[in-house]
């Protein structure tokens, strides 16, 4: 699939979340993208399995999500929205760091067999800084919001 098609069902896949996201796996928190408006919003999923590593030390006995991978994931599916403006070409050069996390807050836990969907909108970019309004819901209840702000950096050179 090309960078700018979706597929048949107008879906954004793993393999396209990775053409746009530098992280892999353990860090990719993102599985696939449901809706893209360019520029203004994107709702995206990541489904939660026991299988991930940080449940065997996170409370084994009553597995439960860490906030912070919750806010990571709501800033990753940002970072696809601020991405998928640039040209491919381009994107390999740059990364997306947080400059600030404001009005965090968690209201659910989020355990094995949830799904995450994550719904961001853009609120701010000037230049290569950028605000975005995040939203982590499961089964519709929020889990986890904040308004998160990054800055664009251009990669050194390896």
């Amino acid at each position: 699939m090309s960078d700018r098609q979706e597929n048949e069902k107008g879906l954004h896949d793993i393999s396209w979340v990775l053409e746009v996201l530098p992280h892999r796996y353990p860090m990719l928190l993102v599985d696939r993208v449901l809706e893209l408006d360019r520029g203004q919003r994107l709702v995206a999923i990541k489904n939660v399995t026991i299988n991930e590593g940080v449940f065997q030390g996170h409370f084994p006995q009553q597995p439960v999500l860490p906030g912070v991978l919750m806010i990571e994931g709501m800033a990753q599916a940002g970072g696809i929205l601020l991405f998928a403006d640039l040209d491919p070409a381009e994107r390999d050069h740059y990364l997306l760091y947080f400059s600030a996390i404001d009005r965090a807050r968690f209201r659910r836990p989020v355990i094995p067999g949830d799904q995450l969907r994550y719904e961001v909108e853009l609120v701010r970019r000037r230049q290569a800084v950028c605000k975005v309004d995040a939203v982590a819901r499961v089964e519709g209840e929020v889990a986890a919001e904040a308004r998160l702000s990054s800055t664009l950096v251009r990669r050194r050179d390896p």
